[in-house]
């Protein structure tokens, strides 16, 4: 662990088999968990909290103060899960006194130039394409893939198993297991792809269809969809978490409809 051309603080708890790589800095309060690589020119800053099986390529920032003229230095952290993999010049800041930390689960794909502001909490299995980057605040479920160059506005909320087209801009909360594209991001059908690749049955898919049919292809309101959702459609796991993450949407859904038909 210990080569002579990185510099690692005496503060910092690192498990005995992670290797670090030359010209790399570990700062005070950093915890980095067994089986981990560190490449080269890479930079962990105070209160990074890194799990196991970790891959950390080289130009990555883990932990940075917020990019936020509010923050005051107050004891924050950034946690990484087990597994995950950041790719080359990540930047990721951790949290500010509004949540505490910034967190990125477990077996997540982060790639090159992406960044992960203050505060965001994203789920396990995830993919961020090169250059995708989350403003403060935001909360991403499990398994969503956001594609290259995508941008996401602070405070949105994408739900588990939601799929954004490349070069997309996120000012609306994107809800699950929908694909959005577009300018302005619309709804364009179900990840229908992804479903299936995670044991989602036909029966299970056609159900979701079903569900964003009303509320997107019916022309009713966001209120009327979901009470008509609620009242005719049969309650399964998947139709009371589309229902909850909207009545749980502060900035509003995303709006429109186009067929790839």
């Amino acid at each position: 662990m210990n080569q002579p051309l990185a510099y690692v603080h005496p503060g910092a708890k690192i498990a005995k088999n992670v290797v670090i790589e030359p010209f790399t800095t570990i700062h005070n309060n950093v915890v980095i968990g067994e089986g981990t690589w560190i490449g080269s020119n890479v930079t962990i800053m105070e209160g990074a909290r890194i799990g196991k099986n970790c891959t950390i390529f080289p130009g990555a920032v883990i932990s940075a103060v917020p990019q936020d003229l509010k923050f005051k230095d107050e004891e924050t952290t950034a946690e990484i899960g087990d597994n995950t993999t950041i790719r080359e010049y990540v930047t990721v800041n951790r949290g500010t006194i509004d949540r505490g930390k910034t967190v990125i689960g477990k077996n997540c794909l982060i790639m090159a130039y992406c960044h992960i502001a203050h505060d965001c909490i994203v789920g396990d299995n995830c993919i961020f394409s090169n250059a995708s980057t989350l403003a403060g605040h935001i909360t991403v479920g499990d398994h969503v893939v956001l594609a290259g160059m995508t941008a996401v506005h602070q405070f949105c909320m994408i739900g588990s198993h939601a799929f954004v087209t490349g070069g997309s801009l996120v000012r609306k909360d994107v809800p699950p297991y929908v694909k959005g594209a577009r300018e302005p991001l619309s709804y364009v059908g179900i990840n229908s792809i992804g479903l299936r690749r995670r044991g989602y049955d036909t029966e299970k898919i056609r159900e979701i269809q079903n569900i964003y049919r009303i509320l997107y292809q019916n022309n009713y309101n966001t209120t009327q969809a979901s009470e008509i959702i609620e009242a005719e459609m049969e309650a399964t796991p998947e139709r009371d978490e589309i229902l909850q993450f909207i009545k749980n949407s502060k900035r509003g859904i995303m709006k429109g409809y186009f067929s790839n038909n």
